[in-house]
């Protein structure tokens, strides 16, 4: 089968192969690949800002595609479903953050274009338990950005604990935070926009933002919450400055370039809060897609043909994609 590899050897680039199709084992299914996202965490696999885990790993986390086939003992999706494969691929299911529905924080956890082998391919396997039901009503192309970009902003905007109504900033307007704002803005949320993209700002403005700046702009009022998606850690005092009394800033990211020193009067006082967002669980993703089909949140994307995986990956880099970059695997079935 075709694929795309990133080697342990060559930081910054990924590579065109030739794989054998991978087969399902016990508990797990095999999935024809349709389409897949090409998300900010493909970069850091890429460029090494996550350290290796597998050599010539497969990228891609955000694959939607037809199962095929079962391995053993499976009970899952029929062949001929249509599922998505995710970041979060697998969990001890027996620690103390797995008991206690924290998955995301389980120490044994694998994923999915890390650990195992991932969407940029023509096939893919995925443990039956981590493949998500897909909403109707959607495109393969617009499904595969919901699975990461969607779930992860998702998770990032409930640690921001958003009061009802609240004004939320949103830092960097890319494939998560597009459609985060959707999300808030239909549940009711005044949504202010701070991204360096002219392009990012006027298509925050046509999701219904209140107002979209540049990433240093002061808000016109102090901010309930704001969630930063942006990986640019000179940005959280700026952020921190920006939230009002009692604010909470919740950190999107895997990968967080350094933080200047705070000041504790003028970023921290008043019982302003720093959250990070590690993964996510799988009732994250479900309640997401059911809220996201609910809503009506739809991804703005970039669709790019497979063999310009690469190109892909080099134009979100340079901050050439407005919302969210795809790569079109194959036709429906």
């Amino acid at each position: 089968m075709r694929a795309w590899v990133a080697r342990a050897d060559r930081r910054g680039s990924i590579e065109a192969a030739e794989l054998p199709v991978p087969r399902p084992g016990p508990g797990e299914v095999l999935v024809r690949v349709r389409a897949c996202g090409v998300c900010r965490t493909d970069l850091h696999v890429r460029d090494q800002d996550l350290p290796p885990h597998r050599d010539r790993v497969v990228p891609g986390h955000e694959a939607v595609g037809t199962v095929v086939a079962a391995g053993g003992e499976t009970a899952g999706p029929a062949p001929g479903t249509l599922v998505g494969v995710p970041w979060l691929r697998s969990t001890c299911g027996t620690c103390r953050y797995c008991t206690h529905g924290q998955e995301n924080l389980c120490p044994y956890s694998a994923y999915t274009g890390w650990d195992a082998d991932g969407g940029y391919a023509e096939y893919v396997v995925v443990p039956a338990a981590y493949a998500y039901e897909l909403p109707a009503g959607y495109r393969d192309e617009e499904l595969a950005p919901l699975l990461c970009a969607g779930i992860i902003g998702y998770r990032a905007l409930r640690r921001a604990e958003l009061p009802e109504g609240g004004r939320l900033g949103v830092y960097g307007f890319g494939g998560s935070a597009h459609l985060t704002a959707q999300l808030a803005i239909a549940q009711g949320a005044e949504v202010h926009v701070f991204t360096r993209s002219p392009a990012a700002q006027r298509l925050a403005l046509e999701l219904g933002a209140t107002s979209a700046g540049d990433s240093g702009a002061t808000p016109p009022a102090p901010l309930d919450a704001a969630i930063l998606f942006a990986p640019v850690g000179d940005l959280v005092p700026v952020v921190l400055e920006a939230l009002g009394s009692g604010g909470t800033l919740s950190i999107a990211g895997i990968h967080l370039s350094a933080i200047p020193s705070l000041d504790y009067q003028r970023h921290l006082f008043r019982e302003r809060t720093v959250r990070s967002v590690t993964a996510n669980t799988r009732d994250d993703g479900r309640e997401f897609l059911a809220a996201a089909g609910r809503h009506g949140v739809t991804p703005t994307v970039q669709v790019y043909p497979f063999t310009r995986a690469d190109a892909a990956l080099d134009d979100l880099f340079a901050d050439r994609v407005n919302g969210a970059a795809v790569l079109r695997v194959a036709e429906p079935d």
